[in-house]
């Protein structure tokens, strides 16, 4: 089955990190996407820019209306994402549960749908 490992963090400490600590921080993402990749399982992914640089269209009346930004405000922004192929949930909690976003932030599993 495919999964989407979607990661959500505080965009905010992200940003007021030192240059050591972000180095740090994607030292452990590439360590991470390299193990995946060493175990087959990656089919994609990909760092997201910040949610100033997004924009949420929406089709109401048949006019399209568009908005800076995301829609709600959270605490937490999606950040990234990757995408694994594996046997079952158990094996893509487990691997989830290796994301470096898990430690500070939270990791959705989520099962791709039809024709993924």
């Amino acid at each position: 089955m495919k999964y989407a490992f979607l990661i959500y963090g505080n965009e905010n400490q992200m940003a007021n990190m030192s240059q050591d600590d972000m180095h740090a921080l994607y030292a452990k993402y590439s360590a991470y996407g390299k193990e995946l990749a060493e175990a087959g399982v990656i089919r994609g992914g990909a760092e997201l820019k910040p949610i100033s640089t997004a924009t949420t269209l929406r089709v109401q009346n048949g006019k399209v209306l568009t908005l800076d930004g995301p829609f709600a405000e959270t605490k937490e922004q999606l950040g990234g994402f990757y995408l694994v192929e594996v046997e079952n949930l158990e094996q893509a909690l487990a691997w989830a549960a290796k994301c470096p976003g898990a430690s500070d932030g939270c990791v959705e599993v989520r099962p791709l749908g039809m024709g993924a």
